[in-house]
């Protein structure tokens, strides 16, 4: 991890102070930064979000989807918790918390806002960052890319759909034409755009290139993420002055979350005799969200200064602290994992 990377926490707390500070002193700068929008979507924001997304993506190489069968296990355990089991249990999690346990501590009007937030956050499978979570826990490379390479292939149909239904089910409604315009632009064509420069990179320098150029891209992206934090602190400032429990109380289901459907997607794996490399990045994929997409598609459904735009940076917030705590997790288990009964005889195949 870089140093961006490792203290990514970090930086996300001095993001808050500061765009807190922003948002105070210079609000006429913030309603302009908020106005400027063609169809509902913000052009400043578009702009920072593609340049978060776009590289993640150029990582990313749809062929190796041809490898997808060779841990067919891994792969079927980490689909099914990714879209049938994350994003309801994270609705689960916030309507319980959200809407009954912590509903007196936050503000009424932004309860759905929240959970809205909540849902879009855990609704996408991490793309970018699963490849560091992977290395860490020494995952298998191959197993890493052919799943998120058809974890992005899935995002394209499933994520508007699974967003809707589960805000409908909240009783949220659902604006479809900026949910799906939010797609469209936050997931197709960041997609297409990002295979272009792909090939044409490898094509004019080969693989060496590709590297050179995504170690470049790679401080863009972050600070992108960053600046694009300021602006949404800048908009949520006085709501949190006024409530700073907020962070706390919807940091607490993001948590939950995180450590059920990492568990899950391992124990999994066990059962089924999968091998540890394997499941490891499975677990890590399991959990971890696809933040970028869900604080742009917060924004441009909800708004800059909206509840949902605020769940979905807690996110960001503490992703880095509780996935490191999963991997280390699944390191200090290994041993224990591989006396599964189930992945002796897979192993001894």
């Amino acid at each position: 991890m870089n140093v961006f990377e490792r203290y990514l926490t970090l930086w996300v707390a001095a993001c808050i102070v500061v765009g807190i500070a922003l948002g105070h002193f210079f609000p006429s700068l913030f309603v302009a930064v908020g106005g400027a929008e063609i169809a509902q979507v913000n052009l400043p924001v578009a702009v920072l979000i593609w340049l978060m997304i776009i590289p993640m993506l150029i990582k990313i190489d749809f062929r190796a989807l041809s490898q997808v069968m060779q841990h067919w296990r891994g792969i079927s355990v980490t689909l099914f918790v990714n879209w049938a089991v994350k994003p309801f249990s994270m609705a689960a999690l916030a309507w319980f918390f959200i809407g009954f346990v912590f509903e007196p501590y936050l503000p009424a009007d932004q309860i759905n806002s929240y959970i809205a937030g909540l849902i879009l956050l855990a609704a996408a499978p991490c793309t970018a960052m699963v490849f560091v979570w992977s290395n860490l826990s020494n995952g298998e490379p191959h197993f890493t890319l052919s799943q998120v390479a058809l974890n992005d292939l899935v995002m394209v149909f499933a994520f508007a759909p699974i967003v809707g239904l589960l805000l409908g089910l909240s009783a949220i409604t659902v604006p479809w034409g900026t949910l799906l315009l939010s797609v469209t632009l936050y997931i197709v064509v960041p997609v297409i755009m990002a295979q272009i420069i792909r090939r044409r990179l490898i094509s004019s320098g080969g693989p060496q290139r590709l590297e050179r150029v995504l170690r470049g891209l790679q401080p863009l992206s972050l600070l992108a993420l960053l600046a694009t934090l300021v602006l949404l602190f800048g908009f949520q400032g006085e709501q949190i002055i006024e409530q700073p429990l907020i962070i706390l109380l919807l940091a607490i289901p993001i948590l939950i979350q995180v450590y059920f459907n990492s568990g899950l997607a391992y124990l999994l794996n066990r059962a089924a005799g999968e091998a540890h490399c394997v499941a490891a990045p499975s677990a890590l994929i399991g959990a971890s969200n696809f933040f970028e997409l869900a604080v742009a598609a917060a924004i441009s459904l909800f708004g800059f200064s909206s509840g949902a735009a605020l769940a979905t940076v807690v996110g960001v917030l503490i992703e880095v602290p509780v996935m490191l705590s999963v991997v280390r997790i699944v390191n200090a288990s290994r041993d224990w994992y591989e006396k599964g009964v189930a992945v002796r005889r897979h192993s001894a195949i």
